[in-house]
């Protein structure tokens, strides 16, 4: 008796998604409620699972194909198991295999699946793919890789093309869809960017005070994202027009504080959500930062868990960037950016100092903020940060 594999529910307004992978192939044994197929939708992965054990009998939607929610994905043949080789058919096989023996390209075919372009610059130009080291995901040999191989040189002038140095790879449904929804956000919103800049002096002491306690108390670092997330909910607190949007005619102002933190995966960039940010402790925020971005790097994040947002945070400053101009995250109004630490020249009650200094962008919607507001509020953030004994003075 076999069991169907029926795309799930992915979530509110989620109809569809693409076959990103089979987990399985035709004739592999399964357990019940284990991974089986990863489908890209235009959020998040999801992983679906074997309804029983047996072994996977069908596959009716292809790698890149795209299913529907309830849709037919295979079905897997329940309380079956692998049937073993004996060992007879074993010897037949080997016997069948000696008489016609497999090419080499074929054996690295296999192992390293070469596409039909490099199989076919291989076989032409008589290159041993052993002998390759692929620059490809998992290692895979690239037609880039095989330039140096074969005997030739390009001049400036010719096209790269000519020398296979291009690779046409169709976008994911993600990326996709996050192309889609930054252009939206340019076409749609009156987006302006205002700066400033902030003295890290005390917030870098205070986590060089409590950095031990706190991590033996908590279980987990203290780190400088849980300072900007409380800074940014007392400013957008005092400032509610930061954390609102805009429905139609209408302009909605929001009394939560949903806190997206953009993480940078190999996907592409997903913003999960701290829901009531301003109800977190210091621990609370650095835990679930912490639990969120090993989800998103793990493609393990829930279509909830990126739903929801009011007002987003992005760190470029992990990568090494000075200064940026954040984009908004439709539907929400503001962005606040940061950026890389660096030692520099500051006045100090007229003296020059050595301070670490930290450039912030914020990215507004001056459809529903104006030029004061977004000012104002970057500068409430500022003296938050500075000197966060504010937070606990309420002032």
């Amino acid at each position: 008796m076999a069991d169907k594999i029926i795309v799930p529910t992915l979530g509110e307004s989620i109809k569809e998604a693409t076959v990103a992978k089979w987990l399985k192939k035709l004739g592999d044994s399964v357990g019940a409620d284990e991974a089986i197929v990863s489908l890209e939708t235009d959020k998040v992965s999801v992983d679906v699972t074997s309804p029983k054990s047996g072994v996977l009998k069908e596959i009716l939607a292809e790698e890149g194909s795209t299913v529907q929610v309830g849709g037919l994905l295979g079905s897997v043949e329940v309380g079956a198991s692998v049937v073993p080789i004996k060992k007879e058919e074993k010897k037949i096989s080997e016997i069948k295999q000696d008489a016609k023996p497999a090419s080499k390209i074929e054996t690295i075919n296999k192992k390293n699946e070469l596409s039909p372009a490099v199989k076919r610059i291989v076989e032409e130009k008589h290159i041993d793919p052993a002998t390759v080291t692929g620059t490809g995901r998992d290692g895979r040999i690239l037609k880039g890789d095989l330039v140096g191989l074969m005997g030739f040189s390009p001049s400036p002038n010719k096209r790269k093309i000519e020398v296979g140095e291009e690779e046409r790879v169709k976008m994911t449904r993600l990326r996709s869809t996050i192309a889609k929804r930054l252009k939206d956000a340019q076409n749609n919103a009156a987006i302006l960017t205002t700066f400033n800049e902030i003295d890290m002096s005390m917030i870098i002491q205070i986590r060089k005070d409590n950095k031990d306690e706190f991590e033996k108390r908590y279980g987990v670092k203290l780190g400088f994202m849980s300072f900007f997330v409380k800074a940014c909910v007392n400013a957008l607190q005092t400032y509610p027009a930061v954390n609102a949007e805009i429905q139609g005619e209408d302009i909605v102002y929001k009394n939560y504080y949903n806190m997206g933190v953009a993480v940078g995966t190999d996907k592409g960039l997903v913003v999960p959500v701290l829901r009531n940010a301003d109800e977190l402790s210091f621990s609370e925020i650095e835990k679930e930062i912490i639990d969120l971005g090993a989800k998103a790097k793990n493609n393990q994040l829930s279509i909830d868990e990126l739903q929801g947002g009011t007002f987003t945070i992005t760190n470029g400053g992990i990568y090494g960037s000075m200064l940026s101009t954040p984009i908004i995250n439709p539907p929400q109004s503001g962005v606040l950016g940061m950026h890389n630490i660096v030692q520099r020249a500051v006045v100090i009650d007229g003296k020059i100092e050595i301070r670490p200094i930290m450039y912030l962008a914020l990215s507004y919607d001056h459809r529903i903020i104006d030029g004061k507001e977004a000012v104002s509020f970057l500068v409430r953030v500022k003296e938050i940060l500075e000197d966060p004994r504010r937070l606990f003075l309420s002032l």
